[in-house]
């Protein structure tokens, strides 16, 4: 054919062709796959060309927006939007891909079923604290008042175990003193700012009333403290009162206590951290995620040592990507029905081995609502996963028990996605320095200090329970694991063991525009016999 003739088939079928492709073509039955209804390119350039015919099928995605980013592209404005949608369409339906991830699956099918013999009594779960909804009813402002006034008093009882707050007086009776005394209280911030004279002055709160308490900006390490706090936290303070204000001498947050003893178990056990695992993404890692399950089942001999003692895999949430969580999601989606999406995350945890305990939490991506506490997974989207025998679903937050024993109590763990972190790492003075997104560590810290999960206001939708504060940290955990951040990371705080789970899921537009910085395919192994902690990589070296 001749190029006229070329450029003619073509328009025939509704393409504009670049110049640049001509010199490949020889047929347009090379280019014939695409019907003439629904979505296709505009204009044919020589990377779409090669493209299509790569995949041999209908690319699904937005051809508008990727006709403005190769406009942008040509003008040397952005390249990485335009490079970002040709590695999208050479990875999306790639036969290469699907044959290697077929292979995987029928790799990890064919290996022999493999259940390790473990001694009895272990290993177990115990589902510890998981949350029970109130009856349904219609919130009105008197919840919210006793939800404050329940956190009070549980933070108060927590706060009065220090010696120095054993004698704290109410606000109603610090108000009514007339002569300069040293007062002890404790309260809730319901605001605070910093005065022209670069003191902090806090408004604390108890159900007697309010009082202002100022902190002197040299008062050094207490000054330093008092910069990190947030609105609706629990905090006690120390100082002189006159009757209308409190001179803070030190202030006080109700932490956790240093523990004395570290737990271990009496014999050998791992136990396995992940979270986001983002099922229905495109941008979900599937073959490195494979490869994790392979190594689950003794499959790989890398750490073969560590997976055959493996008992526990827990998963922190956002374990599908979910349908609609952010503006433009449709068009990031490999998989559009939240259903499928769950039967395909119970089509791979399916794979491992019997003998591993699964623990799943919910996560802002999941198909439960975005108020915390979130309930467990839901049988109407997630039925699919209730016929795996070995897995055990829980609240956003909860507490397990693992490895208990008739002699050893097992390790407490507190799971928590972290949907509320954002907001501290962007308000906290402290974690916005150190750019705390890729810190979850100190995030996890600062919420053992305040012994809350998300004590502002605004920081995080949450339930006006009445009977409780369920987002307190009232049991102090061996463990605490969270995701949503997608970086693995692992600290520890007066005896808690913290760890920021890795994703399995490549960056995309909107990660980086939340301000995530993902390091994905890693998990964090814990020995509990030991405590050794590991970070394996299981990205495609």
């Amino acid at each position: 054919m001749s190029t006229r003739e070329i450029v003619e088939q073509f328009l025939k079928k509704n393409y504009l062709v670049s110049p640049d492709v001509l010199s490949s073509v020889t047929n347009i039955d090379d280019f014939s796959f695409y019907e003439d209804k629904g979505e296709k390119p505009i204009v044919v350039t020589k990377d779409v060309f090669f493209v299509a015919n790569k995949n041999k099928k209908p690319m699904e995605i937005n051809w508008l927006e990727f006709e403005k980013s190769r406009v942008l592209y040509e003008k040397g404005k952005d390249n990485k939007i335009y490079e970002s949608f040709l590695e999208i369409l050479s990875f999306d339906g790639s036969p290469q891909k699907k044959q290697i991830v077929e292979a995987l699956i029928n790799e990890i099918k064919q290996q022999p079923e493999i259940i390790i013999e473990k001694e009895e009594e272990t290993p177990n779960v115990i589902i510890t604290k998981c949350y029970v909804d109130e009856s349904i009813k219609e919130k009105k402002v008197s919840d919210f008042v006793q939800y404050f006034k329940n956190r009070y008093n549980k933070m108060r009882d927590i706060l009065m175990s220090r010696e120095e707050l054993q004698n704290s007086l109410s606000i109603k009776r610090i108000l009514q003193k007339k002569d300069r005394d040293k007062v002890s209280l404790i309260g809730l911030i319901q605001n605070k700012y910093v005065t022209k004279n670069g003191h902090i002055m806090l408004k604390l709160e108890d159900p007697t009333g309010l009082i202002n308490v100022l902190i002197n900006k040299e008062k050094g390490e207490t000054y330093s403290l008092a910069q990190n706090l947030v609105l609706d936290s629990a905090i006690g303070a120390v100082g002189v009162s006159n009757g209308e204000i409190v001179f803070a001498n030190n202030i006080y947050l109700p932490d956790i206590p240093q523990t004395k003893e570290l737990k271990k178990s009496e014999n050998e056990s791992w136990v396995a951290f992940i979270s986001d695992i983002h099922v229905g993404s495109k941008n979900f890692l599937e073959k490195e995620f494979l490869k994790f399950i392979k190594w689950l089942n003794l499959g790989l001999k890398e750490n073969i040592e560590i997976a055959s003692k493996l008992n526990y895999l827990i998963i922190a949430g956002d374990n599908v990507d979910g349908v609609g969580i952010y503006p433009g999601q449709d068009r990031d989606l490999a998989i559009n029905d939240v259903r499928r999406q769950y039967d395909k995350l119970a089509d791979y945890l399916s794979l491992i081995r019997k003998d591993i305990h699964i623990v799943i939490a919910p996560g802002n991506h999941d198909a439960v609502r975005l108020t915390q506490p979130q309930p467990t997974l839901d049988k109407k989207y997630a039925e699919s996963l209730f016929n795996i025998p070995q897995l055990n679903l829980v609240t956003n937050p909860s507490v397990i028990t693992l490895h208990a024993t008739r002699s050893f109590p097992g390790f407490d763990v507190l799971i928590f996605h972290g949907y509320s972190y954002h907001y501290y790492a962007d308000n906290v003075e402290s974690l916005r320095k150190i750019k705390a997104r890729n810190h979850p560590k100190e995030i996890m810290k600062y919420m053992l200090q305040l012994r809350h999960l998300g004590p502002t206001h605004t920081s995080t939708l949450y339930i006006p329970d009445t009977r409780e504060d369920p987002l307190i940290i009232d049991r102090i955990p061996d463990i605490f694991v969270s995701g949503e951040l997608h970086k693995p990371e692992v600290g520890s705080y007066n005896g808690v063991v913290t760890i920021g789970c890795s994703c399995w899921q490549s960056v995309t537009d909107y990660e980086l525009k939340m301000g995530n910085s993902p390091d994905p395919c890693k998990v964090v192994v814990m020995n509990l016999k030991t405590r050794e902690i590991k970070i394996l990589d299981f990205n495609e070296k």
